[in-house]
């Protein structure tokens, strides 16, 4: 079965918050997805503005004014309470969001629900179910089936994450949850750290060299380098999906840090998100 969908990613301002989206996807499969950027919040400096996390150090109320404020401008506000969060610890965990865990972590201030544990990828066929991970650096890649079910994922890959194969993991787990085969599956790898700005000592490139042997000049370039949107890009493929299924966005967080949060090139920092959400076919 075809995917049915070209992935593809436009810069889009709505309400001060600026996002890559794909409009189409939303058009015709009732699904939305989107990768923000850290202007049109209100969170003040080092978090300016539009910081999604709530572990960072930013003040309570504004992670939760500035994720209202992203449901708002992607005009899906009534679903705040079913925004869902994991605690993401760089692991290789993949949960599906059903039933009673949809909501978690969708509130940064004491006594709410607490964001899933453990947890560095999000699974959902639940329609208006959000599901938002942060990053500041690190891969962000959302997944989507379109049918017969539709459902989507998103994922959070570091160094450890994208080595353990997790994108490629949940990709597999997704295509079960919807009934089709990998090879149907469209996804987006979202900004990133780019290998011009991620040196890495050569224990750590030689064991991805190691892992990934028929691609080791892609996704450990010459010298210190490390191009994880390379690898993420390999280990998707590795289990059926078609190169053009795969969206890869060519930013570098750590380059643009005027748009994104960078762990690496600011420290102290907020994170940016990726969010994608089945919705009801009313919205």
């Amino acid at each position: 079965m075809p995917a049915q969908h070209t992935p593809n990613l436009e810069a889009l301002t709505r309400a001060g918050v600026r996002a890559l989206m794909d409009p189409e996807l939303r058009a015709s499969w009732g699904i939305l997805i989107a990768f923000t950027q850290r202007t049109g919040g209100r969170s003040s400096a080092p978090y300016s503005s539009l910081n999604l996390a709530s572990h960072v150090g930013d003040d309570a109320s504004s992670v939760d004014d500035n994720r209202s404020t992203l449901l708002e401008a992607l005009d899906i506000e009534p679903l705040r309470s079913r925004l869902t969060m994991a605690e993401q610890v760089h692991g290789l965990r993949t949960r599906e969001v059903a039933g009673a865990s949809a909501g978690m972590g969708a509130f940064a201030r004491l006594g709410e629900a607490p964001p899933l544990p453990e947890t560095d990828a999000l699974i959902t066929a639940e329609p208006d179910t959000p599901l938002l991970l942060c990053f500041a650096d690190c891969v962000p890649v959302i997944i989507v089936a379109i049918r017969p079910v539709r459902a989507v994922a998103v994922v959070h890959a570091g160094w450890k994450g994208a080595l353990g194969r997790l994108p490629a993991s949940a990709a597999v787990l997704l295509a079960r949850r919807a009934g089709c085969e990998p090879s149907d599956l469209v996804a987006y790898v979202g900004p990133r750290i780019g290998p011009c700005h991620y040196p890495v000592g050569e224990d750590l490139r030689s064991l991805f060299v190691s892992q990934f042997p028929n691609a080791a000049d892609t996704i450990a370039p010459p010298r210190d380098r490390l191009d994880l949107g390379a690898v993420v890009s390999q280990t998707l493929s590795e289990v059926g999906l078609p190169r053009d299924s795969v969206f890869v966005a060519d930013i570098c967080t750590a380059e643009n840090t005027d748009s994104y949060f960078s762990f690496r090139a600011e420290g102290v920092t907020g994170r940016h998100g990726a969010l994608a959400a089945v919705l009801g076919w009313g919205r």
